[in-house]
């Protein structure tokens, strides 16, 4: 509800204990009808009864917080006041890692620390936070390039997710002789996101230009892509003095004029650098919903050097012929795609799969579309769908209770659990996920089973979702809080269906959630929203702080969603858009149509990440609510619909 992604913050624990029933779902006749009052709900306090927090637990949240801001001296003074505290391992590592970096974030690169760190991975090897300390100390010996301590620790990184090592462990590689080249083609796997470059990749990029591996104008390539975000600074370290700079910052600024201006001077400049400006003015033309992103994006299809366009750039060539209905060039975008980019994303399987059928290719599209229908997704779905096969869940894998009462046992869970207690989620997450690495997929169900009995619902579809061949989509989808939601949604015709859908993705469950900026609880609910929606379907005495009341936040953060479902003309897709960032933007993205278009096609140009994300996950949810609570899966593309130009209207709904 406009706002932007934010890392959801845990504020206290609780859980409440819900009964799980099967519900059959009525869809609503119709969408357009005026709002119905709900019952206003019997309680608002809270069910939430806060963890027992001691005040040893405090000083061991402030030495968290200590450790985040890499205050030595804070750090070491409440770490030596912890001796014997259960979590003995996290008082160390908060106690040694703000001696690897600085109060920037950076490494130090000195070797002041080196001793605790070798005991502490002694000592704890084999751990979550073993890995986690490894992946700091990577860094700190990249940074000093004491490379043969660096491949020593790198090859026991399990996670390795981090990218300025994997930066580093390719410039190890360039010192010790590897072929330039190769090393070159590695990178491109690897520099694909800016905002994780750091130091290490900004070393790197020069570093295989100098031995030959890369080309000045891959190296340019890459450090436009950092000036695309906004990083400047970067991307002169990247690429050096980039010929088309002033065009990139002209297109962040007015895409409609750059694309004017661009056309009367291209002339000036080499056949390489009139295709990439085009292609960076295309993407901000099509971030923009420009019809013109489609013209500049063909100019560039024309000169050729897609492999010179920034991820970005890619991908929004892509969206920019979906939205223009170009087939052409949606295949030749996604064919002239970074490998690595068209692999990750189902999306562009899908709609290369899509522009074959366009052009007659009917066997290729179907070869296309096979290849994700075994991922249970947005893409997946549509893909089935294409292929005239059905959406339902799969059948469901049973596991035995002495398999799910294994899990109470494992270590992981165990400290888990007691993180979550403490509010401690990003600690918490770490444990239970390093727990589920290697399970078989019976095992993970077990584990989501385990979640479950402890009301832990966000780890019960984070576990759930990780099976690969053996399923139980009760266990994706789950339906707590069914007593308080379902005679809501009933009351006001809303799709209960689509109201999951939504929550799962607005707070995976965890009813105390809260983002950054104020949404909170298990719908997300902004305080002035919230205020709004009670006072139009009268909620006396309504503040704020009641938001946190389960039944509260349930009831305003339903009525809410039927009022912006009524406000956009019953689309799904326009009010899960409106519900994220706001019904004006939604409308507006709407007008800036040039004709009828498929749910799907709008989904996927939704100019902001976030909400085209979330969009595509919610209506996906969706469909596979309704196979798990009624048993019948509804056309995904039915329910995506088709949007047509409207102009905007303002909407009194904030």
């Amino acid at each position: 509800m406009k706002k932007k992604s934010q890392m959801i913050k845990i504020n206290q624990f609780a859980w409440t204990k819900i009964l799980i029933l099967g519900l059959a779902l009525a869809m609503p006749s119709a969408f357009a009808e005026k709002t119905k009052k709900s019952s206003l709900p019997k309680s608002y306090q809270s069910k939430a009864t806060p963890a027992e927090i001691t005040d040893t637990d405090r000083m061991f949240i402030d030495l968290r917080e200590a450790a985040r801001k890499n205050d030595v001296f804070r750090s070491q003074q409440l770490a030596s006041s912890l001796t014997g505290y259960p979590f003995d391992d996290y008082v160390a590592y908060f106690r040694i890692k703000p001696q690897l970096f600085d109060s920037g974030g950076g490494p130090r690169g000195d070797y002041s620390a080196d001793a605790e760190v070798v005991a502490f991975l002694n000592q704890y090897q084999g751990t979550a936070l073993a890995d986690r300390m490894r992946n700091d100390w990577l860094l700190v010996l990249g940074k000093r390039k004491d490379w043969a301590r660096f491949d020593l620790e790198y090859a026991k990184f399990v996670l390795d997710d981090d990218t300025q090592v994997k930066c580093y462990s390719l410039l190890s590689k360039l010192s010790q002789g590897e072929n330039p080249t190769k090393l070159a083609i590695d990178s491109r796997s690897i520099l694909l996101d800016p905002s994780y470059f750091g130091q290490a990749c900004q070393e790197l990029v020069p570093s295989l230009v100098a031995a030959g591996g890369m080309t000045p104008s891959e190296a340019k390539a890459i450090g436009r892509a950092a000036s695309e975000r906004g990083f400047d600074t970067m991307a002169r370290r990247l690429g050096g003095e980039d010929p088309i700079a002033e065009i990139v910052k002209a297109a962040k600024a007015d895409p409609t004029r750059a694309y004017r201006d661009f056309l009367q001077t291209s002339s000036r400049y080499s056949k390489e650098n009139q295709a990439v400006a085009w292609g960076v003015i295309g993407q901000f033309l099509a971030k923009k919903l420009d019809p013109n992103a489609d013209d500049a994006y063909r100019l560039q299809q024309e000169l050729g050097y897609n492999e010179l366009l920034s991820v970005e750039s890619q991908e929004w060539k892509v969206r920019a012929g979906l939205r223009a209905k170009d087939w052409p060039l949606v295949k030749n975008a996604i064919e002239g795609m970074n490998p690595v980019v068209r692999s990750k994303d189902p999306a562009w399987t899908y709609w290369y799969g899509r522009a074959l059928k366009a052009e007659g290719q009917d066997a290729k599209a179907k070869e296309s579309f096979e290849l994700i229908t075994e991922q249970y997704n947005f893409y997946g779905q549509l893909a089935r769908e294409e292929l005239g096969r059905s959406n339902h869940a799969p059948a469901r894998t049973k596991v035995a209770d002495q398999e799910i009462d294994a899990m109470a046992s494992r270590r992981g869970f165990i400290r888990g659990e007691r993180l979550y207690a403490m509010n401690l989620r990003f600690e918490g997450n770490r444990e239970w996920n390093w727990e589920l690495r290697n399970m078989t997929d019976k095992q993970l169900l077990a584990a989501a089973e385990y979640a479950k009995r402890i009301h832990l619902y966000d780890r019960v579809v984070n576990t759930a979702d990780r099976t690969k061949q053996e399923h139980d989509f009760g266990l994706r989808y789950p339906t707590p809080f069914k007593d308080e939601l379902s005679p809501i949604a009933r009351q006001i015709d809303l799709n209960l269906a689509w109201a999951y859908g939504l929550i799962r993705q607005e707070s995976r469950f965890i009813m105390n959630a809260s983002s950054s900026v104020g949404a909170s609880g298990l719908m997300q609910v902004m305080p002035n929203t919230a205020k709004y929606v009670a006072k139009k379907i009268g909620m006396l005495n309504y503040t704020n702080d009641k938001l946190s009341d389960t039944n509260t936040n349930l009831t305003l953060g339903s009525n809410y969603l039927n009022m912006v479902l009524v406000d956009l003309d019953g689309s799904w897709v326009l009010a899960s858009a409106a519900y994220n960032a706001g019904p004006s933007r939604s409308k507006a993205w709407r007008e800036k149509l040039t004709s009828p278009t498929e749910g799907a096609i709008f989904a996927e140009t939704i100019p902001f990440n976030e909400t085209r994300t979330y969009v595509k996950n919610v209506l996906s949810n969706a469909n596979y609510y309704s196979s798990v609570m009624n048993g019948q899966t509804p056309s995904l593309k039915q329910r995506l619909g088709v949007i047509s130009p409207k102009a905007a209207t303002q909407s009194e709904l904030p």
